[in-house]
Protein backbone atom coordinates (compact mmCIF):
# COMPACT_ATOMS: atom_id res chain seq x y z
CA UNK A 1 0.00 0.00 0.00
CA UNK A 2 1.49 3.10 -1.01
CA UNK A 3 2.15 5.79 1.63
CA UNK A 4 -0.38 8.29 0.79
CA UNK A 5 -3.45 6.10 0.33
CA UNK A 6 -4.63 6.57 3.80
CA UNK A 7 -4.63 5.06 6.81
CA UNK A 8 -8.49 4.21 6.23
CA UNK A 9 -9.45 3.99 2.64
CA UNK A 10 -12.91 2.97 1.52
CA UNK A 11 -13.94 2.31 -2.01
CA UNK A 12 -17.27 1.93 -3.99
CA UNK A 13 -18.81 0.60 -0.93
CA UNK A 14 -22.20 -0.16 -0.71
CA UNK A 15 -24.79 -1.35 1.86
CA UNK A 16 -28.54 -1.99 2.51
CA UNK A 17 -30.71 -3.44 5.29
CA UNK A 18 -32.79 -6.12 5.81
CA UNK A 19 -35.41 -5.90 3.06
CA UNK A 20 -33.36 -4.42 0.70
CA UNK A 21 -33.62 -0.23 1.52
CA UNK A 22 -30.56 1.07 0.29
CA UNK A 23 -28.61 2.74 3.17
CA UNK A 24 -25.58 4.24 0.50
CA UNK A 25 -23.68 3.37 -2.66
CA UNK A 26 -20.56 4.33 -4.26
CA UNK A 27 -18.93 5.53 -1.27
CA UNK A 28 -15.22 6.37 -1.41
CA UNK A 29 -12.99 7.62 1.12
CA UNK A 30 -9.65 8.05 2.39
CA UNK A 31 -8.36 9.28 5.68
CA UNK A 32 -4.22 10.17 6.17
CA UNK A 33 -2.52 10.08 9.15
CA UNK A 34 -3.83 12.92 11.56
CA UNK A 35 -6.49 14.04 9.95
CA UNK A 36 -9.96 14.14 11.32
CA UNK A 37 -12.86 13.96 9.37
CA UNK A 38 -16.50 14.70 10.24
CA UNK A 39 -19.31 12.64 9.29
CA UNK A 40 -22.86 14.43 9.20
CA UNK A 41 -25.82 13.56 7.70
CA UNK A 42 -30.16 12.67 8.16
CA UNK A 43 -30.56 10.13 11.15
CA UNK A 44 -31.23 7.04 9.64
CA UNK A 45 -28.58 7.60 6.58
CA UNK A 46 -26.32 4.86 7.63
CA UNK A 47 -23.59 6.92 9.94
CA UNK A 48 -23.31 4.48 12.53
CA UNK A 49 -23.57 1.38 10.54
CA UNK A 50 -20.76 3.01 8.16
CA UNK A 51 -18.47 2.94 11.76
CA UNK A 52 -19.39 -0.57 12.26
CA UNK A 53 -18.34 -1.98 9.21
CA UNK A 54 -15.07 0.21 8.88
CA UNK A 55 -14.53 -1.70 12.63
CA UNK A 56 -15.67 -4.87 10.93
CA UNK A 57 -18.68 -5.62 12.93
CA UNK A 58 -20.79 -5.59 10.29
CA UNK A 59 -20.06 -6.47 6.21
CA UNK A 60 -20.86 -4.45 2.92
CA UNK A 61 -22.60 -5.73 0.58
CA UNK A 62 -20.20 -4.75 -2.02
CA UNK A 63 -16.67 -2.46 -1.69
CA UNK A 64 -13.89 -2.52 -0.08
CA UNK A 65 -12.04 -1.59 3.21
CA UNK A 66 -8.99 -0.92 4.51
CA UNK A 67 -7.32 -0.12 7.90
CA UNK A 68 -3.51 0.85 8.24
CA UNK A 69 -2.91 -0.88 4.73
CA UNK A 70 -4.93 -3.87 5.71
CA UNK A 71 -7.74 -4.97 4.04
CA UNK A 72 -10.90 -6.43 5.98
CA UNK A 73 -11.97 -8.87 3.11
CA UNK A 74 -9.11 -10.62 3.51
CA UNK A 75 -9.65 -11.27 7.21
CA UNK A 76 -12.06 -13.38 8.81
CA UNK A 77 -13.75 -13.04 12.24
CA UNK A 78 -10.51 -13.48 14.18
CA UNK A 79 -8.94 -11.58 12.19
CA UNK A 80 -11.13 -8.59 12.39
CA UNK A 81 -10.91 -8.98 15.89
CA UNK A 82 -7.60 -8.62 16.31
CA UNK A 83 -7.69 -5.46 14.12
CA UNK A 84 -10.25 -4.18 16.12
CA UNK A 85 -7.84 -4.31 19.24
CA UNK A 86 -4.51 -3.45 17.65
CA UNK A 87 -5.56 -0.80 15.13
CA UNK A 88 -8.85 1.18 16.26
CA UNK A 89 -9.61 2.94 18.86
CA UNK A 90 -13.31 3.82 20.23
CA UNK A 91 -14.81 6.75 21.60
CA UNK A 92 -18.70 6.66 22.07
CA UNK A 93 -21.33 8.85 23.28
CA UNK A 94 -22.17 7.10 26.70
CA UNK A 95 -18.82 6.73 27.75
CA UNK A 96 -18.59 2.63 28.21
CA UNK A 97 -16.19 3.34 31.23
CA UNK A 98 -16.53 -0.08 33.80
CA UNK A 99 -17.60 1.22 37.14
CA UNK A 100 -16.27 -1.73 38.79
CA UNK A 101 -12.51 -1.13 37.57
CA UNK A 102 -10.32 2.15 38.59
CA UNK A 103 -9.88 4.99 35.34
CA UNK A 104 -5.97 3.60 35.09
CA UNK A 105 -7.57 -0.16 34.84
CA UNK A 106 -10.23 1.56 32.21
CA UNK A 107 -7.89 3.05 30.41
CA UNK A 108 -5.34 0.09 30.12
CA UNK A 109 -7.96 -2.25 29.31
CA UNK A 110 -6.70 -2.54 25.22
CA UNK A 111 -2.74 -3.15 26.78
CA UNK A 112 -4.47 -6.38 28.71
CA UNK A 113 -6.36 -7.49 25.33
CA UNK A 114 -3.45 -7.36 23.67
CA UNK A 115 -1.53 -9.32 26.41
CA UNK A 116 0.77 -6.51 27.23
CA UNK A 117 2.46 -6.73 30.58
CA UNK A 118 0.83 -5.35 33.60
CA UNK A 119 3.52 -3.10 34.65
CA UNK A 120 3.72 -1.17 30.85
CA UNK A 121 0.02 -1.23 30.33
CA UNK A 122 -0.22 0.77 33.96
CA UNK A 123 2.50 2.92 33.16
CA UNK A 124 1.18 3.69 29.55
CA UNK A 125 -2.37 4.24 31.41
CA UNK A 126 -1.22 7.08 34.10
CA UNK A 127 0.51 9.09 30.95
CA UNK A 128 -2.57 9.03 29.35
CA UNK A 129 -4.00 10.44 32.31
CA UNK A 130 -2.00 13.11 32.23
CA UNK A 131 -2.30 13.57 28.67
CA UNK A 132 -6.00 14.35 29.47
CA UNK A 133 -5.66 16.65 32.22
CA UNK A 134 -6.52 14.20 34.93
CA UNK A 135 -3.25 13.53 36.36
CA UNK A 136 -3.29 11.26 39.57
CA UNK A 137 -6.36 9.73 39.45
CA UNK A 138 -5.89 6.18 38.30
CA UNK A 139 -6.81 4.64 41.66
CA UNK A 140 -10.11 6.70 41.21
CA UNK A 141 -13.81 5.18 39.92
CA UNK A 142 -16.17 6.16 37.36
CA UNK A 143 -18.43 7.20 39.66
CA UNK A 144 -16.26 10.17 41.16
CA UNK A 145 -16.06 11.92 37.94
CA UNK A 146 -18.11 14.08 35.70
CA UNK A 147 -19.60 13.71 32.25
CA UNK A 148 -16.93 15.58 30.49
CA UNK A 149 -13.86 14.00 32.92
CA UNK A 150 -15.58 10.63 32.03
CA UNK A 151 -15.25 11.02 28.31
CA UNK A 152 -11.57 12.33 28.70
CA UNK A 153 -11.17 8.80 30.25
CA UNK A 154 -12.45 7.40 27.02
CA UNK A 155 -10.36 9.18 25.06
CA UNK A 156 -7.66 8.00 26.77
CA UNK A 157 -8.43 4.55 26.39
CA UNK A 158 -9.14 4.57 22.92
CA UNK A 159 -5.37 6.43 22.10
CA UNK A 160 -3.46 4.31 25.17
CA UNK A 161 -2.51 1.58 22.68
CA UNK A 162 -1.38 4.10 19.51
CA UNK A 163 -4.24 2.76 17.35
CA UNK A 164 -3.91 4.20 13.32
CA UNK A 165 -7.55 4.74 13.74
CA UNK A 166 -9.94 6.74 15.94
CA UNK A 167 -13.56 6.17 15.04
CA UNK A 168 -15.79 8.26 17.55
CA UNK A 169 -20.06 8.09 17.57
CA UNK A 170 -21.40 11.34 18.82
CA UNK A 171 -18.52 11.87 21.64
CA UNK A 172 -19.91 14.68 22.43
CA UNK A 173 -23.74 13.47 22.76
CA UNK A 174 -24.24 13.53 26.08
CA UNK A 175 -22.46 16.54 26.84
CA UNK A 176 -23.17 19.88 27.60
CA UNK A 177 -21.53 22.79 25.31
CA UNK A 178 -19.31 24.07 27.17
CA UNK A 179 -17.80 20.94 28.26
CA UNK A 180 -18.38 19.18 24.55
CA UNK A 181 -15.65 22.03 23.49
CA UNK A 182 -13.34 21.47 25.99
CA UNK A 183 -13.48 17.70 25.09
CA UNK A 184 -13.31 18.33 21.27
CA UNK A 185 -10.29 20.42 21.59
CA UNK A 186 -8.66 17.53 23.95
CA UNK A 187 -9.61 15.17 21.60
CA UNK A 188 -8.04 17.23 18.67
CA UNK A 189 -4.75 17.54 20.28
CA UNK A 190 -4.30 14.24 21.60
CA UNK A 191 -5.18 12.74 17.88
CA UNK A 192 -2.70 15.42 16.42
CA UNK A 193 0.10 13.98 18.87
CA UNK A 194 -0.16 10.45 18.24
CA UNK A 195 -0.71 11.02 14.45
CA UNK A 196 -3.91 8.87 14.42
CA UNK A 197 -6.36 8.99 11.54
CA UNK A 198 -9.99 10.00 13.08
CA UNK A 199 -13.52 9.91 11.93
CA UNK A 200 -16.02 11.67 14.07
CA UNK A 201 -19.71 10.70 13.34
CA UNK A 202 -21.64 13.84 14.61
CA UNK A 203 -25.02 15.82 14.32
CA UNK A 204 -23.46 18.55 16.16
CA UNK A 205 -22.43 21.88 14.11
CA UNK A 206 -19.62 22.23 16.99
CA UNK A 207 -18.03 19.04 16.77
CA UNK A 208 -17.85 19.25 13.18
CA UNK A 209 -16.03 22.16 13.23
CA UNK A 210 -12.91 21.19 14.68
CA UNK A 211 -12.49 18.83 11.49
CA UNK A 212 -10.27 19.21 8.93
CA UNK A 213 -13.31 18.39 6.59
CA UNK A 214 -17.00 17.90 7.15
CA UNK A 215 -18.60 15.00 4.76
CA UNK A 216 -21.99 14.47 4.19
CA UNK A 217 -23.59 10.98 4.21
CA UNK A 218 -26.45 9.97 1.57
CA UNK A 219 -27.92 7.48 -0.18
CA UNK A 220 -24.99 8.63 -2.83
CA UNK A 221 -22.12 8.18 -1.08
CA UNK A 222 -20.05 11.01 0.62
CA UNK A 223 -19.65 14.35 -0.67
CA UNK A 224 -18.18 17.34 1.05
CA UNK A 225 -20.41 20.22 2.59
CA UNK A 226 -20.63 23.02 1.08
CA UNK A 227 -21.58 26.33 3.53
CA UNK A 228 -22.60 29.28 2.45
Amino acid sequence: MSSDAGVLTLTQLRKSVPGGRLLFDHLDLAVSAGEVVAIMGESGVGKSTLLNLIAGLDLADAGEIAVDGVALAELDDAGRTVLRRDRIGFVFQAFHILPHLTLAQNIALPLVLAHRPGGESLARAEAMLEAVGLPGRGADYAAQLSGGELQRIAIARALVHRPALILADEPTGNLDPETGERVLSLFLDQVRATGAAALLVTHSERAAAVADRVLILSSQGLAPRHDG
